[in-house]
């Protein structure tokens, strides 16, 4: 089906390269056609993303007892580092040759790499190396994410671009939702791009992507270890969250194409960073109340060394922590071979909603305006390798973040990570006040339109 698609979107081709000034009406019906298309190949790629991601953790466990929460960071990381590689040679590639070619070869990889992760279990060794492998194909070929939004880039103009960037993002977070529950007219055109304002914005959406991977990696084992789920109630719950949050998305990119008109992509942006902000200062752990302990893991010296402040503890606060007297089959609750675990508050359920709540209304908000920003900014020019490098920049957010909370969080619990995170957060607002005045139309750049919406 996908194939199919992609075959019949760029036999447009021929028009979009040959196209007269003077768009007729046939000539629109079929360039918003292929857009649609388009439109349904980020969806379909969002669906195979968000069946897999919440699932990951409880089948690690499942088929390699040997893998912990650190080598999590990695399998996840793994996808994004494929489509880190994939992203610039797919973009580049879309440059020289018909679209089509990058689109059927990256989609053949995916289709071969997810029946591979499939069988996963199958091997009687190092099966957490095969699922690694499997998820760094299957990055690879989401690597065509570049060559899908250059397209749309291309395929729009200037005042068609926002609302069609947010479909594509609505799209995408469709998919999200459906998964757990299963510029046109170019012209050769004058002038320099702005390399500071492409650089700040692949660094923006470089920040963008790292705390929503942080965000999606943390979920699972962050509900498990404050709320004693099980592997399958933090599967499900967290399942039943991401939809909800799906949903909000899909509102969200719906209204603020209509928002951007009044107030501009700009002050849209810096609105969704500083929602972004107060979603992961909700997540630092306050109170006095400590998590459930996860007494099962204790082996005849892997009883984590007493801090003196622990020494110090009342002894009914120490009882409380001791281990219940009838055991499940699964040990839930925090792990104490994490040391943080012992004196570490709980993050109530109710801080955890809320910042899921907040991070779903300004992550959606800042990935489409960071998408819009940057179109506009390279104007006419060929979209395929700056497309290319800002996924690639995406990319490497997606590596990093998932290898940073895993370690941060496995090793000094969550009020390291999410201040860290809200300090990543802090500059990256600094940064956009320093270069808000350059993010800017190529076409305004260089007076050929009038600026709105400052």
């Amino acid at each position: 089906l996908a194939y199919n698609l992609i075959m019949i979107s760029f036999s447009l081709d021929f028009w979009f390269k040959n196209r007269d000034v003077v768009e007729t009406q046939e000539h629109y019906k079929s360039r918003w056609r292929s857009i649609w298309i388009m439109y349904l190949t980020m969806f379909l790629s969002s669906v195979g993303f968000s069946i897999v991601i919440m699932s990951v953790w409880p089948y690690l466990q499942e088929i390699d007892p040997t893998a912990d929460a650190s080598f999590l960071g990695w399998i996840i990381a793994s996808y994004s580092i494929g489509q880190m590689l994939a992203s610039p040679l797919f973009g580049l590639w879309s440059n020289y040759r018909p679209r089509r070619e990058p689109l059927v070869i990256s989609t053949a990889i995916s289709v071969a790499a997810n029946c591979l992760y499939a069988y996963v279990h199958v091997p009687h060794s190092h099966n957490k190396y095969y699922m690694l492998t499997a998820r760094a194909l299957v990055g690879f070929g989401a690597g065509n994410v570049a060559v899908v939004r250059s397209y749309i880039a291309g395929a729009t103009s200037l005042t068609e671009r926002t609302s069609a960037m947010a479909n594509t993002s609505a799209c995408q977070a469709v998919g999200f939702i459906l998964g757990p529950e299963s510029g046109g007219l170019d012209q050769d055109a004058e002038g320099n791009i702005d390399h500071v304002a492409v650089v700040a914005l692949n660094f923006l959406f470089f920040v963008i992507l790292f705390v929503f991977a942080v965000f999606e990696t943390i979920a699972t084992p962050l509900t498990m270890d404050m709320y004693s789920w099980t592997r399958k109630e933090a599967v499900f719950y967290n399942g039943i969250i991401l939809s909800v949050v799906g949903i909000e998305s899909v509102i969200v990119f719906m209204v603020v194409k209509m928002l951007a008109k009044k107030t501009g992509e700009r002050a849209i942006l810096h609105g969704g960073l500083l929602i972004v902000l107060v979603g992961f200062f909700i997540l630092l752990p306050w109170g006095k109340k400590l998590p459930n302990i996860q007494w099962q893991e204790i082996k005849n010296n892997s009883i984590p060394r007493t801090t003196p402040t622990e020494m110090l503890m009342p002894f009914w606060s120490l009882q409380a922590m001791q281990p219940p007297s009838n055991h499940t089959a699964e040990p839930v609750g925090c792990p104490v071979t994490q040391s943080w675990c012992l004196n570490t508050p709980v993050i109530y359920l109710a801080q955890y909603i809320s910042s899921d709540i907040l991070i779903g209304l300004g992550y959606p908000v800042c990935n489409v305006m960071s998408y819009t920003l940057y179109s506009k900014i390279l104007g006419p020019k060929p979209q395929g390798v700056y497309m290319g490098w800002l996924t690639a920049s995406g990319s490497g957010a997606r590596i990093l973040g998932p290898v940073f909370v895993s370690q941060i969080y496995t090793h000094l619990g969550p009020r390291w990570a999410f201040s860290l995170i809200c300090g990543v957060v802090v500059v990256s607002l600094l940064l956009l006040e320093i270069v808000y005045k350059r993010l800017i139309a190529f076409s305004v750049r260089y007076g050929r339109m009038q600026e709105e919406n400052c």
